[in-house]
């Protein structure tokens, strides 16, 4: 399904530290017709969170899943601002098992879908998982 993208917001940090420049969020929030506003990546592709790691709030998306679901990076804690102007949420980030960072949204880890496109949702409610609405 595609996206009718009405609006693009980029994510802001809200209070940069003193003395640095304001550095954008590692996702856009992304207005459609068919799911209102949801997180993206800077790429314009839908993030998902997966129902089975919400019982625990831990990594079980590796392997072969986060090739066809590939976790939104972060290259430091810093580069994940907590809290953005004009998208709902706490943001921060994850240690995954191979050591790498990975952005959350309220504590779940996100992740985009290999198979999709630009400005596409083709995965929501797909075998647990669900496009980030904001």
């Amino acid at each position: 399904m595609r996206i009718a993208i009405v609006t693009v917001l980029a994510a802001a940090v809200l209070a940069p530290t003193a003395g640095s420049m304001t550095a954008p969020a590692p996702f856009i929030k992304l207005k459609s017709q068919s799911f209102g506003n949801i997180l993206a990546t800077r790429g314009h592709k839908a993030l998902y969170t997966w129902n089975t790691e919400k019982a625990d709030l831990k990594i079980h998306c590796t392997g072969a899943c986060a090739q066809a679901w590939p976790p939104l990076l972060a290259a430091s804690r810093t580069a994940v601002p907590k809290h953005v102007a004009g998208v709902t949420g706490t943001f921060g980030v994850i240690r995954r098992p191979d050591g790498r960072l990975q952005v959350t949204r309220n504590r779940l880890p996100v992740y985009s879908y290999a198979n999709e496109g630009r400005d596409q949702v083709l995965c929501n409610n797909v075998d647990g998982w669900f496009v980030v609405r904001l």
